[in-house]
């Protein structure tokens, strides 16, 4: 299936989701505003392409999934933009979610975000085990042991001289675990074995952390064209980043070279198992910093 067209069934299943759910329909359509606004869709398309890879026939069930972690990262933007957090005015290249509907419902929004997607596990034509499975490891990444963590860590260094590995334990969690999670999802619903799933996992790490460094060179580096919010704002906010502590060139070369790893450990299961991994390798390939 063509990338194009699982970013439109994804989407379809999380409208579909909340077409059913009009008790408040001011809160629907600001939830909806943010998820239309776009984005990349990494984790959701991550996930759905590693089913691919693995020989799975993608149905509605395995883009409820997909859906599922999409809104917790598109919760999270919300409540990272507002005035309490990094204050920010735009996202995806438009104004975000409380200078639209103000801080209220930009906070139950999010609250939403966060919640919702156990439904829409619970909702799939999976089975019960597998289930129980997504949802405990979706929380875990999402919550007090992972991205909710992440972001108190973040804001508790605001304006110290972090070191590196204090900084990688943060992103870790802020940014990693939710990363990861389209991995260990994926091997969850396949089946995969205990060996495949842990070099999956360790596959999803190791391209979290990538991001993370990736997205503090390109907010130095990039306008606000190309990322759609309001770039150096690391800068302003005195934090400690990749480029401040290792350099622009060495942070750019370490992204590619934990990509690198990625694509290694993606090799390595197809020497073990059938992995189909074409369409994954094109979309990490994509993530690099090139010049």
């Amino acid at each position: 299936m063509k990338q194009a067209e699982k970013i439109i069934q994804l989407e379809a299943a999380i409208e579909t989701f909340y077409r059913e759910k009009q008790v408040a329909p001011h809160l629907v359509a600001a939830i909806l505003y943010s998820v239309r606004a776009g984005g990349k869709r990494l984790r959701p398309l991550l996930l759905l392409e590693i089913l691919e890879a693995l020989g799975i026939t993608l149905e509605e069930a395995h883009f409820q999934v997909a859906g599922a972690v999409e809104l917790i990262h598109t919760g999270s933007l919300i409540h990272d933009d507002l005035p309490a957090m990094d204050n920010d005015d735009y996202r995806r290249g438009r104004l975000t979610n409380h200078k639209k509907f103000g801080e209220d419902i930009a906070i139950l929004a999010g609250d939403s975000l966060f919640l919702d997607p156990y439904g829409l596990i619970a909702d799939a034509a999976l089975s019960n085990s597998i289930k129980v499975r997504l949802i405990s490891e979706l929380s875990k990444a999402a919550g007090t042991a992972g991205m909710v963590a992440g972001q108190v860590l973040d804001m508790e260094g605001e304006k110290s001289q972090l070191a590196l590995e204090q900084l990688q334990t943060i992103h870790a969690h802020k940014t990693g675990k939710l990363l990861a999670y389209p991995f260990l999802a994926a091997g969850l619903v396949a089946g995969v074995a205990d060996s495949i799933l842990t070099k999956l996992e360790k596959a999803g790490n190791l391209l979290g952390l990538a991001f993370q460094v990736r997205d503090d060179v390109l907010d130095l580096t990039a306008s606000f064209e190309e990322i759609g919010k309001t770039p150096k704002k690391d800068l302003q906010a005195e934090k400690s980043t990749y480029p401040s502590l290792m350099g622009l060139d060495e942070a750019r070369n370490f992204s590619n070279s934990c990509l690198e790893q990625v694509e290694l450990l993606l090799t390595e299961i197809g020497q073990e198992i059938l992995f189909e991994d074409k369409e994954l390798r094109v979309l990490i390939e994509s993530l690099k910093i090139h010049g």
